[in-house]
């Protein structure tokens, strides 16, 4: 008898709104693929210091961290993970603006882009 051992999933402390999920979803369906996670990372650039990225993989490391939303696994690397911790990713659909934001309780400051922190 053969059994197969699946790596257990570390969760990280991100969290995606409904909203968010409903819209990664729809982009999924609309790309024809279902093989792909949403991951978001955190380098060094950008104005402030530190730059998110947010993108969709479709392949995952041993030290990644795993959470599943609503059918979207959203995927946070161990060396992000701290810098990441309590983050909430949405999606806006207003006259104002449209798109996915990040709200970041661990980010002290922030440039007029609002793609960098520090």
């Amino acid at each position: 008898m053969t059994t197969t051992t699946e790596r257990p999933t570390a969760a990280h402390g991100v969290t995606l709104t409904s909203g968010a999920a409903q819209k990664v979803t729809t982009l999924l369906e609309q790309e024809g693929r279902d093989d792909l996670r949403l991951r978001i990372a955190v380098q060094p650039g950008g104005c402030s210091g530190l730059i998110y990225q947010l993108y969709f993989d479709e392949r995952t490391m041993d030290d990644d961290l795993v959470v599943d939303f609503e059918g979207v696994e959203v995927v946070v690397d161990k060396m992000s993970n701290p810098y990441l911790t309590g983050a909430v990713i949405d999606f806006s659909d207003t006259i104002e603006k449209q798109g996915f934001t990040i709200d970041n309780p661990n980010a002290g400051g922030s440039c007029a882009c609002g793609d960098s922190f520090a």
